[in-house]
């Protein structure tokens, strides 16, 4: 009985035990998936614009919140009232514009593999499931705009109170669950360096490429910009496997608009936006992430699609990568740390 008792007493039985009883309570609550990840997402990134603003600019740190959340919202409310029509239009006749693709008035055996490779059983369900998520987040808008605004609401007064959540939070240090807070505030500070450092990478990424591909696409005289650009956005905050995704489609645009010419413009416009990505943004924005195979990295978004569908595919390789500090098969967190400590010089 004594080494059973000395057994769970251990740090590492401790903490794998509250680790578990972390993934039961988050599966129960998998109905609330997307609000959790939308809250824990913006306060992320609006968490960090906040900061940089204050490390540049003196100014009230609660003024600096509330005026950057009416940015938001107002900017919101606009698209939603002006653009929201439009922009459901454009992603209908894409979907039609792509699924009515067929490569039996082409005698080309180019045409025809690119046809088989599209109509993939994988590459078809990503496409499918990418398309059907955006398709049915801007026709079933009542649901995602409470969503997204109850997330923005909870955020929004994190960052207000923040400081006061810190010092309420640190109560639980001496408390009768000490022992449980110790390890959440473990995984939670290694979560936030890894998974949530990825995942603004990931963000400013697929801005910036969204930023670049919109000009290469009003250039080429693509049709239905507003929804390329957002199909290119959210297939952007994919690793990797986002670009070929994102390029099936715009390469049977292409196809369709100016035959086999246009789509050798669109490759290399496309291999130079990428390469801007992979020698410029990624050294810069990701510097502190962990490098994982391209074998590794498909692998993870395939499990993750089907595990989690869509969002699966955003989260799946920043989750991958906070699992890997946690067993310290990397160091990123460290890194992380590293990173943000200021340079001396002497």
């Amino acid at each position: 009985m004594e080494a059973l008792t000395a057994f769970f007493q251990k740090k590492a039985v401790k903490r794998a035990i509250i680790f578990g009883l972390i993934i039961l309570i988050l599966y129960s609550m998998r109905s609330m998936l997307n609000l959790i990840l939308l809250t824990f997402i913006f306060t992320f990134l609006m968490n960090g614009l906040v900061e940089f603003i204050l490390r540049r600019v003196k100014i009230n740190r609660a003024i600096l919140v509330l005026f950057l959340y009416s940015i938001i919202v107002g900017v919101l409310t606009i698209g939603i009232i002006r653009y929201l029509p439009v922009i459901s239009m454009e992603i209908s006749q894409l979907i039609r514009q792509i699924s009515n693709f067929s490569a039996q008035s082409y005698d080309s055996k180019v045409i025809k593999f690119i046809e088989s490779v599209v109509t993939s059983n994988q590459i078809k369900a990503y496409l499918e499931s990418g398309f059907s998520f955006l398709l049915k987040s801007f026709t079933d808008i009542s649901k995602t705009s409470v969503q997204v605004l109850i997330a923005i609401i909870l955020s929004l007064f994190f960052l207000l109170e923040k400081v006061r959540l810190i010092k309420f939070t640190n109560k639980f240090k001496d408390s009768k669950i000490a022992p449980f807070y110790h390890e959440i505030a473990f995984f939670g500070k290694r979560f936030s360096l890894t998974f949530g450092k990825v995942i603004e990478a990931q963000f400013m990424i697929a801005l910036i490429n969204t930023f670049l591909s919109i000009i290469m696409l009003m250039v080429l005289g693509f049709p239905q910009i507003v929804g390329l650009s957002i199909m290119i956005f959210f297939l952007g905050l994919i690793p990797v496997a986002g670009v070929i995704i994102s390029l099936i489609p715009l390469s049977i645009i292409a196809f369709t608009i100016g035959g086999i010419m246009k789509v050798v413009y669109l490759l290399i416009a496309v291999t130079v936006i990428h390469a801007i990505e992979a020698y410029i943004l990624n050294p810069k924005l990701m510097s502190s992430k962990t490098n994982l195979p391209v074998f590794y990295t498909f692998v993870v978004l395939i499990f993750s699609q089907h595990f989690f569908g869509v969002w699966g595919l955003i989260i799946g390789i920043p989750v991958f990568v906070f699992l890997l500090d946690v067993l310290d098969v990397s160091n990123m967190s460290q890194r992380i740390k590293a990173n943000k400590k200021p340079k001396t010089t002497g």
